[in-house]
C-alpha cells in the first residue's frame, strides 16, 4: 500500500489516501490558489504574486523549474536496482514510496514547463525525459549522476542530497511566480518523508554498527556488519557532493534570482529580512555584506566580504550544515547509548566545507576532512582514507546482497529495526485500518 494525495488546501498540506501500488496515479497537484498572495522579498516585495510568467523572467524561471525537475527522476534512476538487496520489507516499501513521489515531482514540474512556458517549455520538458542519470546524456547536477549501488548510499542520499532539495524547494516555494511557489509547497510535504527515511536509516545503521563494535571488540566486519569508519567515509562523500548542489558562495545568479523575486531564502517569509536594500532601512537583520573565504591558486589567503545578495547560496549552506550537524549529533547519541557512556573516539562528524568540492570557491582546493590544506599529491595518496574506495564498496554490496530479506518482521543483521513499535504491523498484508493514523513507511 502506498499513500497518495487526494486533495490539497491553500497551505499546501495534503489529505492522504491509500492505494495498492498498481493503482497509484500521477496526479498533478498544486497547493490551492489563495485569493491573493503578496511577494515577500526582493525588488518586487509587496506586489501581488504573478499567475503568469513575466516575459523578462521567462528564461530565468524556466531554468529554475527545469534544474529542479531534472533532479526528481534522477534519484529514481539511481535507486532503481536497490530492491534486489533490501534489508527488510519495511525498507523496500519506503523505497517504493520515495520513488513514486519523486517521479510525481517530475511530472508536476514538467507540467509547469508545458503549461506556462510555451514552445520553449515543451522543448525543455522533453529534455527532462531524454536525460539519464550517469548516461550519455547525464543529469544536470553532479550528485544526480553518482551511482547508488548500496542501501548505505541510498540512506546517505536521502539524508544529505534530498535535504539539499528541501532547502531549494523552500526557497522556491516563496517565488513571485505563484504556480511554482504552490507546486513546491506541496512537494515539501512529501520531501519531509524522504528526509525521515534518510536520517533514521543512517541512524539504524550507526546503532547496529555500534552494537557489533561492542560485541566484537571493534572488528565489525567479522560479524558482517558495516563499521563506523566506512559510515564516516560515506558521510564525507555525500555531504560534500550535496554541498556542491547549492552553487557558488559568491553568485551573480543567486543575486539575480533573489533581487528579481524569483527565489528566496530558507524560511524567508518567517523573517523580517525580506528586502536587504537601502530603500528599506528598517530591515537591518540581514543587511550589508557576508564574509566568505578568499581562495587563490588553491590556497586560502584570508576572508572577503561579498554583497549579501550574491551570498544567498552561502546563507542556504549555513542553514543546511546546522541542520545536518544536529542529526549527526543524534547518531552519536545512539553510539553513546549502546556503550552506556560517551565515546567521542567513535563519534561521526561532518567534513569541512573545503573538503572534496567541485563547485564554488573551494573547487581548486585540496583539503582533508578537517579542512587542512594539502598538496594535490598528498590528497590523492590519502583519498582512500576519507572516501569510499572500491574495496569498501564491494564489501558493503556483498554484505547487503547476502543478507537481503523480504520476510515480514525480519531485518538484515547490518541494520537495526526501526524504533517504532508498530513497524511489524505496518509490514503486514492488510491496508491501514479505517480512520487510523498511517504508519509512515
Amino acid at each position: 500500500w502506498l499513500r497518495t494525495a487526494v486533495s490539497v488546501d491553500r497551505e499546501g498540506w495534503a489529505t492522504w489516501g491509500f492505494v495498492k501500488m498498481p493503482d497509484y496515479l500521477w496526479g498533478i497537484f498544486l497547493a490551492e490558489q489563495g485569493p491573493e498572495r503578496l511577494i515577500g522579498f526582493g525588488d518586487h516585495a509587496g506586489s501581488v504574486a504573478w499567475q503568469t510568467v513575466p516575459g523578462e523572467y521567462l528564461v530565468a524561471l524556466l531554468r529554475l523549474v527545469i534544474t529542479q525537475g531534472d533532479t526528481e527522476p534522477a534519484s529514481v534512476e539511481q535507486q532503481r536496482l536497490l530492491g534486489r538487496t533490501a534489508p527488510s520489507l519495511f525498507d523496500l516499501r519506503g523505497l517504493y514510496q520515495v520513488n513514486v513521489e519523486e517521479a510525481r515531482h517530475l511530472w508536476a514540474l514538467a507540467y509547469l514547463a508545458l503549461r506556462y512556458f510555451g514552445p520553449r517549455g515543451r522543448e525543455e520538458a522533453e529534455g527532462l525525459l531524454e536525460r539519464r542519470s550517469g548516461g550519455e546524456r547525464p543529469r544536470i547536477l553532479g550528485a544526480f549522476n553518482q551511482p547508488i549501488n548500496t542501501w548505505l548510499d541510498y540512506f546517505m542520499f536521502t539524508m544529505f542530497t534530498d535535504r539539499d532539495g528541501k532547502f531549494q524547494l523552500d526557497a522556491l516555494s516563496q517565488s513571485g511566480f505563484d504556480p511554482l511557489a504552490r507546486t513546491c509547497r506541496f512537494m515539501l510535504t512529501e520531501e519531509a518523508h524522504h528526509l525521515w527515511i534518510g536520517a533514521t536509516g543512517v541512524e539504524r545503521v550507526v546503532r547496529r554498527s555500534a552494537e557489533l563494535h561492542k560485541q566484537t571488540d571493534g572488528n565489525v566486519r567479522s560479524a558482517r556488519g558495516i563499521d563506523l569508519a566506512t559510515i564516516q567515509k560515506h558521510i564525507n562523500l555525500w555531504f560534500s557532493l550535496s554541498l556542491d548542489l547549492f552553487g557558488g558562495e559568491d553568485s551573480s545568479n543567486a543575486a539575480a534570482f533573489f533581487g528579481n523575486s524569483l527565489k528566496g531564502r530558507y524560511s524567508e517569509l518567517k523573517t523580517d529580512w525580506h528586502h536587504n536594500d537601502e530603500r528599506y532601512p528598517d530591515k537591518t537583520v540581514m543587511e550589508g555584506a557576508h564574509v566568505i573565504e578568499e581562495v587563490r591558486d588553491g590556497r586560502i589567503v584570508g576572508n572577503k566580504e561579498v554583497q549579501l545578495r550574491r551570498a544567498m547560496n552561502a546563507l542556504l549552506v549555513g542553514h543546511y550544515r546546522r541542520e545536518c550537524e544536529r542529526l549527526v549529533e543524534q547518531w552519536n547519541r545512539e553510539i553513546d547509548d549502546v556503550f552506556g557512556e560517551r565515546r567521542p573516539d567513535l563519534h561521526l562528524k561532518l567534513p569541512s566545507d573545503r573538503f572534496h568540492r567541485h563547485q564554488g570557491i573551494y573547487q581548486t582546493v585540496f583539503a582533508d576532512p578537517d579542512g587542512n590544506i594539502l598538496s594535490r599529491e598528498v590528497w590523492e595518496a590519502r583519498r582512500d582514507e576519507w572516501l569510499p574506495n572500491p574495496a569498501d564498496e564491494e564489501y558493503v554490496k556483498g554484505v547487503e546482497a547476502e543478507q537481503q530479506t523480504l520476510e515480514s518482521g525480519k531485518v538484515a543483521n547490518w541494520i537495526s529495526p526501526p524504533s517504532s513499535g508498530r513497524w511489524k504491523g505496518a509490514m503486514g498484508k492488510n491496508p491501514p485500518p479505517e480512520g487510523q493514523p498511517y504508519v509512515i513507511l
